[in-house]
Formats: C-alpha cells, sequence, structure tokens
C-alpha cells in the first residue's frame, strides 16, 4: 500500500487522564517495527475493562493512551521478520499473545504467554505495575508526545500497530464489525464455560452478571448440555436476553431479602455444579462460590478486576468446591478466535445478538454513557471504512 513505510496520520480516541470524557485526535502511527503488524481498524465493540481502566483503575501511569481491545481490521503493512501476515490480511488483534515458543504457550495447561507483553503480566516479568495496563514501548504519538496502547492493541484508533504474536489472520468472508466481538468478551465468557469450567452435559449452573461476558458464559453452559442455566442479575430487563442465549431461570438478588447463595441453593437442592462471576466484583465472586454445592461444586471468576482482595471462609473450599479464575477464556488466542470466527460463520455460536447499538467513533463518549448505565449490550464503533 502507498501508506507502506511512512508515518500515518489518522483519528483515533484519546484518553489523555483517568475519569475524563475521550478526545477525538489526529495522531500519528510510526511504521511497524521487526515483528510488528500495521492493521487499519474497521471496528471495535467497547467493552467494560475500557471502562475499568478509565474510571476504576485510573492508574496515573496508564495515561495518555488509546483505549479499545475487542477490534478487527485489515493489515495495512507489515515490519521486518513479518511471513504470517501480509497487506489485505483480515486480522482480529490480541490483548493476550501466543508466541508458541514458551514454556506457556507449550503447555495445554494454560493460555498464556512468557515471551509477550499483555496486559496481566508485564514483559519477561519486568517490575512493570500491572494497573497500567499498556506496553512500555508505543507507535502512537500526538501533540509531540507519546501515547500508550492499551493493553497493546488500541483499536479506537483508524490504525495501530501490533506483534505478530498478538494478532489472530481470519477467514476473509468474516464480517469485521459482528466478529471484532470475538476479540474479547464473547470468547471471554463461552470459554470460562467451556474451557476452564468444564460444564458438563445435564448440570446445573449459575451465570452472575448478564452483560456480554454474562450471556457469552451462558451460551457456553447450553453449548456444553447444561440442562438448567440461571441467570443472574440486578436488572430484570436482562431476563428476556439471557433467554435469548439459553438461560431456564431468572434471579434478581433484591427480590429477595436473604443472600442470593441461600436463593440458588434452595433452588437447586444445595447448590449448582458450576457457577462464574462475570462483574468483577469481590462481593459477587464470594456469592457465586458459595451458590456452589459442596463436595463438587466449582466457581470460576471471569470478571476483571484487580482493586480489592476477595475472601471466603475456608470450610467452603475444604468442603469440596473448587475456586478457579479464567483469562479469555481459557482460549490459546491465535489459535483459538480463528476457529471461533469459524464457528460464528458456521452459525454454531451467536455474535450479531449481542450488538444492541452500533455508533461511529465520534461517538465513543456516548457508548460509554450506555455501558455505564446499563443500557446496552456492546456497542460497536465504526472506525474507519472498510
Amino acid at each position: 500500500m502507498a501508506t507502506a513505510g511512512k508515518v500515518i496520520k489518522c483519528k483515533a480516541a484519546v484518553a489523555w487522564e483517568p475519569n475524563k470524557p475521550l478526545v477525538i485526535e489526529e495522531i500519528e502511527v510510526a511504521p511497524p517495527q521487526t515483528n510488528e503488524v500495521r492493521i487499519k481498524i474497521v471496528a471495535s465493540g467497547l467493552c467494560h475493562t475500557d471502562l475499568y481502566h478509565l474510571f476504576e483503575g485510573m492508574h496515573k501511569d496508564g495515561f495518555p493512551a488509546v483505549l479499545g481491545h475487542e477490534g478487527a481490521g485489515i493489515v495495512e503493512s507489515v515490519g521486518p521478520g513479518v511471513i504470517e501476515f501480509q497487506p489485505g490480511d483480515k486480522v482480529i488483534p490480541l490483548f493476550i499473545s501466543q508466541c508458541g515458543e514458551c514454556r506457556f504457550c507449550k503447555s495445554p495447561k494454560t493460555n498464556q504467554c512468557v515471551n509477550a507483553f499483555h496486559i496481566f503480566i508485564s514483559t519477561h516479568f519486568l517490575l512493570r505495575d500491572v494497573g497500567v495496563m499498556s506496553p512500555l514501548e508505543s507507535r502512537f504519538t500526538c501533540k509531540g508526545k507519546k501515547v500508550l496502547q492499551f493493553a497493546g492493541t488500541s483499536t479506537f484508533s483508524e490504525y495501530t500497530v501490533v506483534n505478530q504474536m498478538a494478532v489472530a489472520k481470519i477467514d476473509p468472508t468474516a464480517p469485521l464489525d459482528k466478529v471484532c466481538l470475538l476479540g474479547c468478551g464473547i470468547c471471554t465468557g463461552y470459554g470460562a464455560a467451556v474451557n476452564t469450567a468444564k460444564v458438563e452435559p445435564g448440570s446445573t449452573c449459575a451465570v452472575f452478571g448478564m452483560g456480554a461476558v454474562g450471556l457469552a458464559a451462558v451460551m457456553g453452559c447450553k453449548a456444553a448440555g447444561a440442562k438448567r442455566i440461571i441467570a443472574v442479575d440486578i436488572n430484570p430487563d436482562k431476563f428476556e436476553k439471557a433467554k435469548e442465549f439459553g438461560a431456564t431461570d431468572f434471579v434478581n438478588p433484591k427480590d429477595h431479602s436473604k443472600p442470593v447463595s441461600q436463593v440458588l441453593s434452595e433452588m437447586t437442592d444445595g447448590g449448582v455444579d458450576f457457577s462464574l462471576e462475570c462483574v468483577g466484583n469481590v462481593g459477587v465472586m464470594r456469592s457465586a462460590l458459595e451458590s456452589c454445592v459442596r463436595g463438587w461444586g466449582v466457581s470460576v471468576l471471569v470478571g476483571w478486576t484487580d482493586l480489592d482482595d476477595f475472601a471466603a471462609r475456608p470450610i467452603q473450599l475444604i468442603a469440596g468446591r473448587t475456586w478457579k479464575g479464567s483469562l479469555f477464556g481459557g482460549f490459546k488466542s491465535k489459535d483459538s478466535v480463528p476457529l471461533m470466527v469459524k464457528k460464528y460463520l458456521d452459525k454454531k455460536i451467536l455474535v450479531d445478538e449481542f450488538i444492541t447499538h452500533n455508533m461511529a467513533l465520534d461517538q465513543v463518549n456516548d457508548a460509554i454513557e450506555l455501558m455505564k448505565q446499563g443500557k446496552c449490550i456492546r456497542t460497536v464503533l465504526s472506525i474507519s471504512p472498510q
């Protein structure tokens, strides 16, 4: 392409400081370096983790940044050493990398990667605060200042540069304004049920939080053959949507005077086989654990937070419950995202049904308000014309 090897000036939504609206700015995006890919972002979802960084984590060293980590686009150019991708390829940038060579990548036990930056474990375990949620290096500048690439992806920009370890090549027929959601939320929830919890046929499940991740977890429970799936949320408007994805029951904790774990225990003869916490609230995490049946109940932490300690009584685990966490649904990213795109194209998973709003990048602050008020499942932002 004519822009290969040159700095590109383009539009991006910049978070200059925490707890403030994003600002649409012209930024400069440098050419890709060795092993890097420059991508024209076509569409991006808005995920709660973007809001977490902006309004909850608010780490002073994490700004200015371009947020967004749930995008899809087209390769514009590649740096030296890149043979897997070429200009014109449809791709999804990944916030969790897969180098394929490290001991984590070679192990079937995890989807994490030692040799790559991602937002949870710093590069080569350097002493870098996890709250920053961005790599040290960035290919972005604006008004003479370095601008961080949130989660290493920054999909709220018309162009971004990502290491090839964190890019998945997808089916060229895939609609980018739909499959962008497979870059985070849908895989995170669906995989938490099928990969991490390992939901079993005929089992009873409870999913806490009916945002996109929770609905995807419901969909995963159904795909795994659960016979009863209880959706838990304090917003009664979410029940009809939850049924669409496979929920059989709905519990609103606000409708009950007793703890929700007790309500679920009474509904299920002692507790559910599997529970998934998809909110990112340590109190809800405890409720989810306590909703599990003793002896074999499994509870999975899915919602992202790193602000508070979580707690439970030791007897909860001594009695046979398992408490575990899930990152990106346990999916090895480069291997699995193209397969999830194929599942969508083969009509084996729902994706379109998560999208409640479509907006332009200029409307990103309106999209943030919708999410803060719980008035959307997923808003897809149109970033660049295809």
